[in-house]
């Protein structure tokens, strides 16, 4: 192999390094609405409440979302298509699920009375649980774009960046959920 082919091999792909690029700004975003909650917990109405049942339901539907797109990488690299398909519907489905959940978690503490407006503890909740529901929101469209992509006829493209590049964000948003409900359940 020429030093040329050798050194093209180290690169890392334009959309990779971009993803990361992004992951890195959506981390520092969340690292610094962390940090003001914790601050701000010193305040005189702070109040603590449970977090709804429904966010544990929509913890596990995000978990077994990324097994799912784990097994469609590697039907997609196994080209094993029909397989990629059913497994990127099914992760679809399960951010869905996920999404769902998250409105019967944010219904349920409005029946406790905290709604939007009315804490600041509950306040952070809605902005951070709301900033990650969007950025999941974000994955599905685009796990949605891949699995049309997928299912056309005409596309013939083999290459596993994009769903290399899906299948990286799609982890990390459930990684970033399981840390923000740590961080919830400790901080309170």
């Amino acid at each position: 192999m020429s030093t040329v082919a050798m050194e093209q091999r180290k690169k890392i792909h334009p959309h990779k390094f971009t993803l990361w690029v992004g992951i890195g700004s959506i981390l520092m975003m969340f690292a610094g609405l962390t940090s003001a909650y914790i601050v701000k917990r010193n305040q005189a109405n702070w109040v603590t409440f449970n977090l709804p049942l429904a966010f544990w339901y929509s913890t596990a539907a995000i978990v077994l979302s990324s097994v799912t797109i784990f097994l469609a990488g590697r039907s997609f690299k196994a080209r094993e298509m029909k397989q990629y398909r059913n497994l990127m519907l099914t992760t679809i489905m399960l951010g869905v699920v996920f999404i769902i959940l998250q409105v019967v978690g944010f219904n349920e503490l409005i029946m406790q009375g905290l709604g939007l407006g009315k804490k600041v503890s509950v306040d952070f909740l809605w902005i951070i649980v709301l900033l990650h529901a969007a950025h999941v929101i974000g994955g599905i469209i685009a796990l949605i774009v891949r699995f049309i992509k997928a299912s056309s006829s005409t596309t013939r493209n083999y290459t596993s960046v994009p769903v290399d590049v899906i299948s990286t964000y799609w982890h990390f948003v459930d990684i970033l959920w399981l840390y923000l409900l740590v961080f919830l359940i400790m901080i309170r």
